[in-house]
């Protein structure tokens, strides 16, 4: 079909098919990233740029230190924490609370800190991997890590040992498969699972 073929009755060209669906794509592109923008948090104002009316102030105690950031209250705890405060240990992997690696304890209980607003823990105390040990005097569960290779790339490890850790102090069962299922909510896509259930272990019975 060329153009010829879409005149209409006035003998004027009119729009080839071609030329329709492009454009409605290319609408339809533009309106999701219209969308996708105003469903995100919108980024800290630089230093000397007002901040916005509707910003509100998020006072956390993250690692036995004190913050207090205005941010848009759609940030996350997870972006709280990698952009605002620079603490880049916890890591971004699904954004959809399903792989664990954004792990962190809040009053002492492991969350997916992708999956809650940072505005909401407003006075809480928040430890992330970086307030868990340090080179020289590691967390048990960090050396046990170590000792045992729980890990492979390493990106879900932080992750891991934020859950590793808390689930010491949560009513599961004794066995590894009890650890398996404690622990399921953290994903390793390497597959170093048996490595990171030994050294879990290791700490549990204090060998």
């Amino acid at each position: 079909m060329t153009d010829l073929d879409n005149r209409g009755p006035a003998g004027k060209a009119g729009l080839d098919r071609r030329t329709v669906l492009q454009t409605i794509g290319m609408a339809g592109v533009a309106a999701g990233a219209t969308s996708w923008r105003g469903d995100s948090a919108e980024a800290a104002p630089q230093k000397g740029e007002p901040v916005p009316d509707y910003f509100v102030n998020a006072r956390l105690t993250i690692n036995g230190k004190d913050y207090s950031k205005a941010v848009d209250p759609r940030t996350t705890l997870l972006d709280f924490l990698r952009e605002h405060v620079d603490l880049t240990g916890t890591k971004k992997g699904c954004d959809h609370g399903q792989c664990g690696a954004c792990t962190v304890h809040v009053n002492g209980r492991r969350i997916n800190s992708c999956l809650s607003l940072a505005a909401t823990h407003d006075g809480d105390k928040i430890t992330t991997i970086e307030g868990l040990g340090e080179p020289g005097n590691l967390h048990p569960m960090q050396a046990a890590f170590l000792e045992h290779d729980g890990y492979q790339c390493g990106y879900c490890t932080s992750g891991q040992i934020m859950s590793a850790t808390a689930l010491l102090n949560e009513p599961i069962g004794q066995s590894e498969a009890d650890v398996r299922e404690a622990m399921s909510g953290n994903i390793c896509r390497c597959g170093a699972y048996k490595n990171i259930v030994a050294a879990i272990q290791q700490v549990r019975q204090g060998t």
